[in-house]
């Protein structure tokens, strides 16, 4: 909300009201980016283990939201081909704005909603690229003609993310370097998003691919170096994306503004939580029918297993937030059509898009929580279970190597005993009970961290004072820092599993 703000006052300024990015760059910008971050760090077992709701949700939904969208656009005027439009852009959920809900739903909940996320914008703008293609003037709508481009769009995505996937990882295995193999990282989702668009496939699945199967070989070939500089660029960069685009459309809403007179606001306005309604209507229905006629079709006994109460369907209605997506297809709209008029309601659209996604982030997102305490969903420590099992397993394993490990290093008696300490101390740690009572090894951890934390401050301080004191080198401050800051996340990281 503040950012849309902020990109609306900025309108006011004279020499920013121009202020935009082509519509033909506005996918390739934004788009890869988000997609292909948000892919590596979801989970293809989560994928798998709900694929066929995923799939129905992605496919599906998004196109009857997308049909009522447009249907409740027209009947308020807006011809056929522009309502098209307005469906397509807020047909799909948005995969980042979930993922920052994550811990008020249980992993089954975000695996799902991720994972639609995901694919579900596949669908989307290949319903998107129709619609405005046929109101250009450069494509007739057939069932045929559609038919093919949902082939090549899935079809041609798939095998184009598996090829773009294979490539980026062949070049991985020949660099060591920190910055070169994180060039690789950044070029590989815009590289697979311009191979779509040169195979008329669909961009969103290439790069989505892409990530998933990078994310799944990655950890064997990515240096811990390159993975921790990754991480963070990635982070910042994804979050500077989806603040920009926020801004522009924010500025681009104070445009459209300026070209409706006061009772167009008005009824733009009106049209704007309509389809927000709509939208979480159909949501609401498509969950509710599908999930009770699959009931009555499939009744094998793992089926029952999978099932989950209305009050969960409640829930994941709410948690069917848009964003960065639908704000990138609203201002992809090209300005003219083929004749070169103005593409028909295109400022509605824009202005419509950003109402509707700015609802859904702050409406739905102040209810979810309240819906989600309502749910009653039951304590999920899946997560922590199966960390606590791949450390515990990872220490066992590697104090069963140590021996070996120590013998082809030729590493000294006493600091192998040393090593064997500190890993019998940790693995204590993590084979200590489950209970209110605070294990004694926990405690005695959490001392050492906090004490180790106190020293690394102290060191912190004493380095300052050489510089200052003019003992040291500006550039060897820069050296020592970089080792302290890294022990400093190491413990705090540390000290935030045990708490």
């Amino acid at each position: 909300m503040l950012l849309l703000l902020l990109g609306a006052l900025l309108g006011f300024v004279p020499a920013l009201r121009q202020v935009h990015l082509p519509p033909e760059l506005m996918l390739l910008v934004f788009l890869p980016a988000l997609l292909y971050w948000e892919a590596i760090t979801s989970s293809l077992r989560e994928i798998r283990a709900n694929l066929r709701g995923v799939v129905l949700t992605s496919t599906l939904l998004v196109a009857l939201t997308a049909w009522a969208v447009a249907a409740v656009a027209h009947a308020r005027g807006m011809p056929w081909g522009p309502a098209w439009v307005l469906g397509a852009a807020l047909a799909p959920t948005d995969a980042t704005a979930v993922a920052a809900m994550s811990r008020l739903l249980t992993r089954r909940h975000m695996g799902i909603l991720r994972s639609e996320g995901l694919v579900n914008d596949g669908t989307a703008l290949v319903i998107y690229g129709v619609a405005v293609g046929v109101t250009v003037g450069e494509q007739a709508l057939t069932l045929g003609h559609v038919s093919w481009l949902l082939v090549l769009s899935y079809g041609g995505g798939v095998l184009a993310g598996l090829a773009v996937a294979w490539a980026a990882l062949q070049v991985r295995r020949h660099l060591d370097d920190v910055y070169l193999g994180n060039t690789v990282t950044l070029l590989t989702p815009f590289a697979a998003f311009l191979l779509a668009q040169v195979i008329e496939a669909s961009g969103v699945l290439v790069v989505v691919v892409a990530g998933l199967v990078m994310g799944r070989a990655g950890p064997r070939l990515v240096s811990a170096a390159v993975r921790r500089v990754a991480e963070s660029f990635w982070s910042l960069g994804t979050y500077l994306l989806n603040a920009a685009l926020f801004v522009l459309v924010g500025l681009q809403v104070q445009s459209s503004v300026r070209a409706f007179t006061g009772p167009e606001v008005g009824s733009a306005t009106v049209l704007a939580f309509a389809v927000w309604v709509t939208v979480l209507a159909i949501r609401c229905a498509f969950l509710f029918g599908s999930a009770y006629t699959i009931r009555a079709l499939d009744r094998r006994p793992s089926q029952r297993l999978r099932r989950v109460s209305n009050r969960s369907r409640v829930v994941s209605t709410v948690a069917g937030f848009r964003g960065a997506v639908s704000l990138a297809a609203a201002l992809a709209v090209p300005t003219t059509v083929a004749s070169g008029a103005a593409f028909p309601d295109r400022d509605l659209i824009v202005f419509v898009t950003a109402v509707v996604v700015t609802v859904t982030l702050t409406a739905q997102g102040l209810l979810l929580p309240a819906a989600a305490r309502w749910a009653h969903f039951p304590h999920d420590d899946a997560i922590e279970q199966e960390r606590r099992l791949a450390e515990r397993t990872a220490t066992r394993d590697a104090l069963k190597a140590l021996p070996d490990i120590a013998a082809q290093l030729g590493t000294d008696d006493d600091i192998v005993d040393t090593a064997r300490e500190q890993y019998l101390d940790h693995l204590a740690l993590l084979d200590a009970p489950d209970g209110d009572d605070e294990p004694e090894a926990t405690r005695r951890d959490h001392a050492l961290t906090d004490l180790r934390l106190a020293l690394l401050a102290h060191k912190r301080t004493t380095v300052i004072r050489l510089r200052d004191e003019r003992s040291i080198d500006d550039a060897v401050l820069r050296q020592v820092q970089a080792r302290l800051d890294i022990e400093e996340l190491r413990l705090s990281r540390e000290q935030l599993n045990l708490d």
